[in-house]
């Protein structure tokens, strides 16, 4: 299989789903927390949105390294040969607010009802940069793409 091919089966999850699991640390231990996101069109940078008092947010300022889980299962029996998971594992940080215009944009484009929540003064945008993606389909069928910027 091609690397456009993966990419573009990336691209296609992710354009068709809304919430994510991110993986952050807490002194060690793993911590998740579901995420509305949203991507760039090169598949190189996730955005994400939570508030500054958070766990994650807490997390995210202590160890920047991060993995997300995207996934389109049913939960349905057919999960086990149908659903396809895909592991974005890269570095979150507080995006500066001189990019808040592109990335608001992009976020919102995806998340209209958020905008509130977006534009409350108690909200952090997080820009993740993606280093590389894993992709499980067919239970265990993995294919990998490293990201390059």
């Amino acid at each position: 299989m091609t690397t456009s091919r993966l990419r573009d089966d990336i691209a296609a999850l992710l354009a068709a789903q809304r919430l994510a699991v991110l993986a952050t640390q807490d002194q060690n231990q793993p911590y998740t927390s579901l995420m509305a996101f949203a991507h760039t069109a090169d598949l190189s940078t996730i955005v994400a949105a939570t508030g500054q008092e958070t766990r994650k947010h807490a997390n995210i300022m202590a160890e920047a390294r991060v993995s997300l889980l995207f996934d389109n299962r049913a939960n349905s029996e057919n999960d086990f040969t149908q659903a396809i998971s895909l592991t974005a594992i890269g570095t979150a940080t507080p995006l500066p607010v001189s990019s808040y215009p592109h990335y608001s944009a992009l976020y919102l484009a995806k998340h209209p009802a958020l905008r509130s929540f977006l534009e409350s003064p108690s909200t952090v945008l997080l820009i993740i940069i993606i280093e590389r993606y894993l992709m499980v389909d067919n239970f265990e069928h993995i294919r990998e793409m490293i990201v390059t910027p």
